[in-house]
């Protein structure tokens, strides 16, 4: 809203207006995508919220607004604190369920591990998903970066834009780039629900580990749709916990895996997703589908790499997640035993260790 005078702003106003006079408990008023607003446009709109709010004290006013537009919230709060029925709600504040444990920086030894191990599967498993030199990518979700360097490195994209939500994690991802002399990566801070992205931008869109950590998947796959070209390819990666493996012990490692996945059920979170990709990419539209799996190994490399995970798993889930959710200690000792159990599997010289992945992409159509 960029008005040269406030007549300009006349269709707007009695949008606003009419809306407001015809509710009498709560209105919500979405400025979630208002980007760009001038002093002429603000000062309209105040003046109509805040003679709504004086004409009807009882009515509840509530600007839901987004922590991606910098100057949004301080102005409206701003507005709001001469208006004790004015609200405002920042409604990203802890837009998913599981927001405060994946942006907690005890994660990041997690999510380093994890994407040292899948990327030797994944390297190749990217080009069967129509992965290639020359293309413009969004890696989605793209928490500390470590991914987006590897497509840098290894795909020599035109453009490669990365989106978090979590700018810890984002400042991360720029000091490992510029560790690397990785210069070029657009590492923008976003909400992946509602991104400030045009449509039809990216040849090739990843969201790795992400839909699961989600109450609404079908949200953020629908703005993967959106910001990917036509014939272009959306890949994305989750989990089935409750198949993770390993031998000597596979009883105690099955059961605690039982629970990691009803633990994070608890928190509207579903590390079960893995084999509901196909249902998911079919639903938000996109074509010629493809899924593939493979196990994650103490056989990949180095066993120590595939313990550390899980050592940090246990960290978070059992030291954090169980606590949270109020579990009893005779539980949580149990809980841990399993995350112990697996790591013995890993270093054993006899044992195996695995953890299941998912992998999918779909094309949108012409």
């Amino acid at each position: 809203m960029r008005p040269q005078t406030v007549q300009e702003m006349a269709s707007a106003a009695e949008v606003i207006r009419r809306n407001l006079d015809g509710h009498s408990n709560t209105v919500y008023v979405n400025t979630r995508r208002l980007t760009h607003i001038n002093m002429t446009a603000f000062n309209c709109i105040a003046e109509i919220l805040s003679s709504a709010c004086k004409a009807d004290r009882q009515r509840k006013i509530v600007i839901v607004t987004s922590s991606v537009i910098a100057w949004s919230a301080p102005l409206f709060k701003t507005l709001a604190s001469d208006e004790p029925n004015l609200l405002v709600e920042i409604y990203d504040s802890a837009f998913y369920p599981g927001q405060t444990f994946v942006e907690d920086e005890s994660f990041i030894p997690i999510l380093r591990t994890q994407t040292k191990m899948t990327w030797r599967h994944e390297r190749e498993i990217l080009g069967r998903h129509g992965l290639r030199d020359g293309l413009a990518i969004a890696d989605i979700c793209c928490g500390i970066g470590d991914f987006a360097t590897l497509i840098k490195r290894h795909f020599n994209p035109t453009r490669l834009l990365a989106l978090d939500h979590s700018r810890k994690s984002l400042e991360y991802a720029r000091r490992v780039a510029a560790d690397f002399g990785l210069t070029s990566i657009e590492y923008t801070y976003g909400d992946a629900s509602q991104m400030l992205l045009a449509d039809n931008q990216f040849d090739f869109v990843t969201c790795r580990h992400s839909l699961q950590i989600f109450d609404r998947p079908d949200v953020l796959l629908r703005e993967l749709y959106r910001i990917c070209k036509p014939g272009g390819r959306v890949y994305i990666t989750n989990e089935k916990n409750s198949h993770c493996l390993g031998e000597p012990h596979s009883e105690s490692i099955r059961w605690t895996y039982d629970q990691v996945a009803r633990l994070f059920s608890h928190f509207d979170m579903d590390v079960e997703m893995g084999p509901k990709s196909r249902r998911l990419l079919t639903d938000a539209g996109f074509d010629a589908i493809q899924v593939e799996t493979f196990m994650v190994t103490n056989l990949d490399g180095d066993p120590r790499d595939f313990a550390n995970m899980i050592e940090a798993w246990e960290n978070v889930y059992a030291g954090q997640m169980a606590v949270r959710r109020g579990d009893p200690p005779d539980f949580i000792r149990r809980f841990r035993q399993g995350f112990k159990d697996h790591v013995l599997a890993a270093l054993h010289p006899k044992g195996y260790a695995g953890w299941p992945i998912w992998a999918a992409s779909g094309r949108k159509p012409y």
